[in-house]
């Protein structure tokens, strides 16, 4: 399986703030640490990553990821087994205005009842050292990928 998203970043005065989606639904509800990611979804054969990245964003953000020169981040594993391609884009937004879009599954478990679930249920800026221990460790790396890119412009 193959996933393609968008790591938001800030600017607030001289610290470097990241933008990380939390799973929505039962599942994920009491999990934090190691949890969140950036907003991504599942590329099908033939769609290119970037225009993933972009569509998977705004499913799950609600607002589309205005940027003008996305920066690839490269790819991680994670211990899934899913490979992960991550781009970076500077801009801001209100996590309050999140919106994703939902999924359907059956909950309680057993119970032959559908339920709808967002697929993220909140957002949040992070910096760096906070955001590495919130994130599915493999894709931890990307911020720090990210630190590298900023510090070289």
């Amino acid at each position: 399986m193959v996933s393609a998203g968008i790591l938001l970043y800030r600017r607030r005065a001289a610290v470097v703030e990241v933008l990380l989606a939390h799973p929505g639904g039962p599942i994920w509800a009491n999990r934090d640490e190691g949890a969140w990611s950036l907003p991504k979804g599942e590329v099908v054969d033939g769609e290119d990553n970037l225009a993933v990245a972009r569509r998977e964003f705004e499913e799950e953000i609600g607002v589309a990821a205005r940027c003008d020169n996305p920066r690839s981040l490269g790819s991680v594993t994670q211990k899934s087994g899913k490979l992960v391609f991550g781009w970076a884009c500077e801009g801001d937004l209100d996590p309050a205005d999140q919106r994703s879009n939902t999924f359907s599954m059956e909950w309680p478990p057993r119970s032959g009842r559908s339920q709808e679930f967002p697929e993220v249920d909140r957002v949040g800026w992070f910096p760096p050292e906070t955001a590495r221990r919130k994130m599915n460790p493999a894709q931890a790396v990307f911020v720090d990928r990210l630190l590298e890119l900023l510090a070289g412009s």
